[in-house]
């Protein structure tokens, strides 16, 4: 095991603290996500009972393979508590994600959920965001190119995600548009102007939705909660 994997194991078995059981988890996607859905199955597999909502079908078959009853928000009012993780986290808990390629479904299941938690390593800390360049920004195909040319007027450097020498698509049948970004000034202003282009359906941006975000660094692990939450 990594020392990565190690963090990410420290960091999922503290998460395990905010499930409890008759839950309903929201399920997320990336290297953490995995690492705290493998927690979670363990602890089902010890009696635990709780409905997991994934953001992915990646996840979705891996909690399936785990033995977590999963649903969809068709099946549920409200999701109690979604655990996740991000790729860049600033001091205010703002984040960027979806450099695992489920921005969209992430949002819409952290917007569903009461509680947002976020589970990182301390690499994934930066002053202000769009520190490690980049910005994921998912687009109908329909739209592709006429979104890159707005993209960059914005001052942005789309380029289109590829796997295994072929478009990326997501699980709602779009494009990614990885754009190159310098550290952004005002979060919320670029979101609303990246949102303002047509074809755009949604964007790694995630502003005021986490709650905490527990942060795994040399063995230790540490709790940091969004001021008013």
């Amino acid at each position: 095991m990594t020392q990565i994997d190690q963090t990410l194991a420290a960091v999922a078995a503290r998460a395990l603290e905010f499930v409890t059981d008759g839950l309903v988890v929201g399920l997320g996607t990336g290297r953490a996500a995995t690492a705290f859905v493998h927690a979670l199955g363990a602890r089902v597999q010890q009696g635990l009972r709780i409905r997991g909502v994934p953001t992915s079908e990646a996840t979705a078959t891996l909690a399936r393979q785990l033995g977590i009853t999963v649903v969809g928000l068709e099946d549920v009012e409200t999701i109690d508590v979604t655990l996740d993780g991000a790729d860049e986290v600033d001091p205010n808990l703002d984040l960027i994600k979806g450099y695992g390629g489920a921005l969209v479904r992430e949002k819409i299941v952290a917007a569903a959920s009461r509680r947002e938690i976020i589970l990182v390593g301390s690499e994934k800390l930066v002053q202000r965001l769009g520190s490690h360049g980049k910005l994921p920004v998912e687009v109908v195909q329909f739209a592709l190119a006429f979104c890159q040319r707005r993209l960059t007027a914005l001052g942005c450097r789309p380029v289109l995600r590829a796997k295994d020498g072929r478009p990326f698509i997501t699980d709602g049948g779009n494009y990614i548009l990885d754009c190159g970004i310098e550290p952004i000034a005002s979060a919320r202003e670029l979101e609303n102007s990246l949102r303002a282009i047509p074809g755009v359906v949604g964007t790694g941006l995630f502003i005021g939705m986490a709650e905490c975000v527990l942060v795994g660094d040399a063995g230790t692990v540490r709790e940091l909660v969004r001021k008013g939450a």
